[in-house]
């Protein structure tokens, strides 16, 4: 006995319910003309992941129960074909005048026409990005069914994570395990899902197979990397990541009546290193936002720095040359270095490029505002004036040619509130938020010494690189006039912002008291800016978005007898 499985490893969009429908149909499709004869789909594919505040609306939830009961019609001609669907659902309870929306995070299996059976999500997690305890209720039962001559027990992603759904799908006679999944990217999460799930797959004594989403929505990315593994939890599959398409893996009964997969060393994507996947997820995050919301390109200020450069350098990859406008916007302090470099950067990308001086109308606001400002020195006002110039050249540029303007502050930068609102803060997505400016180094350094989208090699001008960052607002202005070093900073913001460590665990790590302090300060007194910062692309297992919910109005310091009476 063999049974051959495809995984539907495909981008969903969240909303497009025919859309996602006819993907799934058309990959049912497929498949089982190349032989298989079970089809699982991501969790939640006909709404798309998360569809959030979208799942209160029952009229929702009503349509995409519609769409799987017209996936089961479209399939009904396809003999001894099972599909899995994922999908939310929901019917209305009335409680005296009271009318209670019951909702599931749910999976229907349909053969030839008909839906046998629908499974709802046992586990909810309510952590990180997720908030599935807003929307759904926990479901109570097991979903065990046949396909062919095999026993197949089905999870929801969350529910292979805890011990009693997997033992109770093997109590109910599963001979393996299918677990479809919308589980978001973070540096080092696809290590960490194989490794939990090897060890389920070992404590039920079952294989299992992971079907996993790929693309990106709003702030979060998913990177597909789908697999199948052993009852002793080897790996026999796995499909390459950040890549849409059907994949496929085959189950064999073994003389001994157990159920195992075919091994097969060419369906194992090769590993590879953390700097690659992190750029396939913020290409594939800008891609699908763009293209998603359908702006036709985007449009960014380079300014001869790190930042701008690494940005332009993805969006190039995630969008194609053509589609991508810079603009420099020199001030009376941009250094010749920085408008030479940035012209290098754009012709070495093929981008168009175009330089706007702001020297004259700089000089127009400081006449505007001089009788307000005198007696008093240039300081960040005047700074601050020239990044809202820009931002607002950067808009108009927008609302004029539609493209949308991509923001290039780093995560650093966001936490200590080294950025201006309504200047380099203005725009629609903001493409490194996450990334510690450290990352930012590390990454432009590895986009040069690789080409993975044939864009031309080494796209970063190397003196982009080495020369000390700068906003280049005031003379001789560099970032550790007003910061820590990068090192010492992004070393404080891993440990106390990303690992939620306390101040003195910092300081016991050999961080000085008063920088460690300074920095929490910082971070504390620019929520306000944060709150209004565009959507940027979740890399981290905690990000400044979803990941963080501080109140900004707040009088707690965590600072050393701070909070004694």
């Amino acid at each position: 006995m063999t049974l051959k499985l495809a995984i539907a490893q495909l981008n969903f969009v969240v909303g497009d319910l025919a859309g996602n429908a006819k993907k799934i149909v058309d990959a049912a499709r497929q498949a089982h003309a190349q032989g298989a004869r079970l089809l699982l789909t991501p969790e939640l594919s006909i709404a798309g992941y998360a569809a959030e505040d979208l799942f209160l609306r029952p009229a929702f939830t009503e349509a995409c129960d519609d769409a799987v009961k017209g996936i089961a019609a479209a399939l009904a001609d396809l003999k001894d074909m099972v599909v899995v669907v994922g999908h939310p659902t929901g019917g209305s309870l009335r409680s005296r005048s009271v009318a209670v929306q019951m909702r599931h995070n749910a999976a229907s299996v349909i053969k030839e026409g008909r839906i046998l059976e629908t499974y709802a999500k046992r586990e909810l997690p309510n952590y990180q990005v997720f908030d599935e305890r807003r929307y759904f209720t926990p479901g109570q039962g097991t979903c065990v069914f046949e396909v062919g001559e095999v026993s197949v027990g089905l999870l929801i992603c969350e529910d292979a994570w805890f011990d009693q759904p997997a033992e109770l799908a093997r109590e109910g006679g599963a001979e393996v395990l299918a677990v479809i999944n919308a589980s978001p990217y973070h540096v080092g999460k696809e290590g960490e899902r194989i490794a939990r799930m090897a060890d389920r797959a070992r404590a039920v004594g079952l294989p299992l197979v992971y079907a996993h989403l790929v693309g990106g929505q709003d702030e979060v990315v998913f990177d597909g990397a789908s697999f199948a593994l052993q009852a002793d939890g080897a790996t026999a599959m796995q499909a390459q990541s950040f890549r849409e398409g059907l994949v496929f893996a085959q189950l064999e009964r073994t003389p001994r009546g157990s159920v195992g997969f075919v091994a097969e060393p060419a369906a194992i994507a090769p590993p590879r290193d953390a700097e690659a996947q992190l750029w396939d997820a913020l290409v594939l995050g800008v891609r699908d936002y763009v293209g998603k919301n359908g702006f036709p390109g985007a449009i960014l200020g380079l300014s001869g720095g790190i930042d701008s450069a690494l940005v332009l350098a993805i969006a190039v990859d995630a969008l194609g040359k053509d589609k991508v406008r810079a603009v420099m916007m020199p001030s009376p302090y941009t250094a010749d270095i920085s408008w030479i470099d940035a012209r290098d950067m754009a012709s070495r990308l093929g981008v168009r490029y175009d330089e706007i001086s702001i020297k004259h109308t700089f000089e127009s606001f400081k006449d505007a505002l001089a009788e307000e400002f005198k007696g008093r020195p240039e300081d960040t006002a005047e700074e601050n004036i020239q990044a809202r110039i820009r931002g607002t050249l950067l808009m108009g540029l927008s609302n004029k040619f539609g493209a949308i303007v991509l923001t290039t502050g780093n995560k650093s930068e966001m936490a200590t509130g080294y950025c201006t609102l309504y200047g380099d803060m203005a725009g629609g997505f903001a493409v490194i938020k996450d990334l510690l400016k450290t990352t930012v180094f590390a990454l432009a350094r590895w986009r040069n010494a690789h080409d993975p989208y044939g864009t031309g090699a080494a796209p970063i001008p190397e003196r982009i690189i080495t020369r000390p960052p700068s906003a280049e607002l005031r003379p001789d202005q560099t970032d550790q006039d007003s910061l820590p070093p990068y090192d010492i900073l992004d070393g404080i913001l891993a440990r106390y912002m990303q690992d939620d460590e306390g101040i003195d665990e910092v300081i016991a790590a050999g961080y000085d008291r008063a920088v460690v302090e300074r920095v929490a300060r910082l971070i504390r007194i620019n929520e306000y800016k944060r709150r209004q910062a565009p959507v940027g692309i979740r890399v981290t297992h905690r990000s400044f978005g979803k990941d963080w919910r501080y109140p900004i109005t707040s009088k707690f310091n965590e600072t050393a007898g701070a909070q004694k009476p």
